[in-house]
């Protein structure tokens, strides 16, 4: 009867430890396959060691699924860890272009900032006036010609305007009030 019963733990132990392996190889594959499938190539040496030991404990059990799960959710939410995938729609984003101090002044040196701003579609830019007098933020073709894309009202010192880039190209913009003050905007 003793050597039934110790056959039936060894047996126990040996399933346990399948479990275990099988259990920190579905880790490691699981977050090796996150990590590869991130747009920004990553090698070992840049892989905290916190997401490192997430797995290593998912795998033996010292953390629940849930724990290990939300631990990549955080790195997803926080564009830590940035997935591609085409199917998808890029994550909202908000950039900032500002009309700075001494934009109206056609020999002064105050261009807007950046002068072409490089972003992805999707992305909402927002136009700040940081001048003392008014400016317009008027859309235009390539040839200067004005177009309906987006035209804001006049904006006062501190006042912003918004548009929503959500396909890809070069716009161009100008100010109404100061025509000689143009800008880009470039989507990806």
């Amino acid at each position: 009867m003793d050597v039934c019963i110790n056959n039936l733990v060894m047996v126990d132990k040996k399933l346990k430890m399948k479990q275990s392996i099988l259990k920190i190889s579905v880790g490691v594959v699981f977050s090796i396959f996150l990590i590869s499938s991130s747009i920004n190539l990553v090698n070992g040496e840049n892989v905290p060691n916190w997401i490192k030991n997430n797995a290593l404990w998912y795998g033996q059990d010292e953390i629940t699924e849930t724990e290990f799960l939300n631990s990549i959710k955080f790195l997803i939410e926080n564009d830590i860890l940035v997935l591609d995938n085409d199917d998808k729609v890029k994550r909202h984003q908000l950039e900032q272009i500002i009309i700075p101090n001494g934009n109206y002044v056609i020999s002064g040196g105050g261009f807007y900032l950046p002068l072409n701003l490089e972003i992805h579609s999707m992305t909402t830019v927002q136009w700040i006036n940081d001048d003392i007098v008014q400016h317009t933020v008027q859309s235009q073709d390539e040839f200067g010609n004005i177009i309906g894309l987006f035209n804001s009202v006049p904006l006062n010192t501190g006042e912003t305007f918004e548009f929503k880039f959500t396909e890809e190209g070069v716009y161009n913009y100008y100010c109404s009030l100061h025509p000689w003050r143009v800008g880009l905007v470039t989507v990806k």
